[in-house]
């Protein structure tokens, strides 16, 4: 990838400025994800490959080119919430029946974390922490991007998949937005104790 190779020289050579370091690693990510969708590949297969290849060849210069990149992707991850509150959520609400949202809080709960503590089996971890890490666990923007090729696609129930989506972020959104400080403060908690025993 002569794009990453170049981006490691110039920063090793502090050809570019802590301002402008933060537009070419973005703009390979988008360059990947297009060039696929292109050719009708998976841009985002393309983007997760890309950034393996990047991470390789830019090795040393790897923190500091995505840490100054971190910024612009915190800024996009809020945007694309602001346009799943304005969108879809207006969209979609209205469709919501007890059975979407009985799967939804299913998902949030079995669905995830289940897997989540099968995981973690080997590890000598106490139950409550498994519990945080299930409840917290994976989680983020995939939901929506899944969501939005759902809806592109114009798959056959697509529309209960994307209600289904639109439902388990919302509940997501108010049940760890509710439960994330009094669950964080009292494992912080626990383990102080525990550390001082």
């Amino acid at each position: 990838m002569l794009d990453a190779w170049l981006l490691s020289q110039a920063a090793k050579r502090r050809w570019v400025t802590e301002t402008w370091i933060q537009l070419p690693v973005m703009a390979l990510a988008v360059a990947c994800f297009a060039l696929a969708q292109q050719f009708d590949g998976s841009g985002f297969i393309a983007c997760f490959t890309g950034d393996l290849l990047f991470g390789g060849i830019a090795k040393q210069h790897k923190h500091s080119l995505l840490l100054a990149a971190e910024g612009i992707g915190h800024t996009l991850s809020l945007i694309t919430w602001v346009v799943f509150g304005a969108v879809a959520v207006g969209q979609f609400i209205v469709h919501i029946s007890w059975e979407i949202l009985l799967y939804g809080v299913l998902s949030l709960t079995l669905v995830r974390m289940v897997p989540v503590l099968m995981a973690l089996t080997g590890l000598n971890l106490p139950v409550s922490e498994k519990l945080f890490m299930g409840w917290f666990g994976p989680r983020g923007l995939a939901s929506i991007v899944f969501a939005v090729i759902v809806i592109n696609q114009n798959l056959p129930g697509g529309n209960t998949i994307t209600i289904t989506v639109v439902c388990t972020i919302l509940l997501s959104i108010v049940a760890h937005g509710l439960s994330a400080n009094p669950l964080v403060a009292a494992l912080g908690a626990r383990l102080k104790r525990s550390g001082s025993n």
